[in-house]
């Protein structure tokens, strides 16, 4: 059962569920030498097929601008990551996946995914759709 962090022993084992895929998924990344966080970087990165200033990506990750500046720092001395000047703002900088990035977010991803797939494979097509549409309630009405 789930800690009781709040009124709702269903947002409790949501928040416990929640926590336990990240935890699941951080262990299989850490083994590849990854964490959720620069993968999450890197996706945002890649997805966005040209290169980011430092406050776009910390806004599409949903994180604050200084643990983003030490995770791009983190993937830039890992060489994934290079900041290459704005064209046309020459203070500021862009961010931009390496060669190196790009291979390594495609191994991540397929780290995640398969973790993921692990977690969750107790759960048939119909447990996914109906849990899907649960939780789709549940955001409609949080709006």
């Amino acid at each position: 059962m789930a800690v009781q962090g709040s009124s709702d022993v269903l947002i409790d084992e949501l928040y416990e569920t929640t926590s336990r895929l990240r935890q699941f998924v951080e262990g299989r990344l850490r083994e590849k030498g990854a964490s959720v966080a620069r993968l999450r970087a890197l996706r945002m990165l890649a997805r966005a097929r040209q290169p980011l200033r430092m406050r776009d990506l910390s806004d599409m990750a949903g994180i604050a601008a200084r643990p983003a500046t030490a995770i791009v720092d983190s993937l830039e001395r890992d060489g994934l990551v290079e900041r290459v000047r704005h064209p046309q703002d020459r203070r500021a900088f862009l961010l931009r996946l390496t060669d190196e990035g790009v291979r390594c977010h495609r191994e991540a991803e397929e780290v995640d995914r398969l973790a993921l797939a692990e977690a969750t494979a107790a759960l048939d097509a119909a447990d996914r759709e109906q849990l899907r549409t649960l939780l789709a309630r549940i955001r409609d009405h949080t709006v």
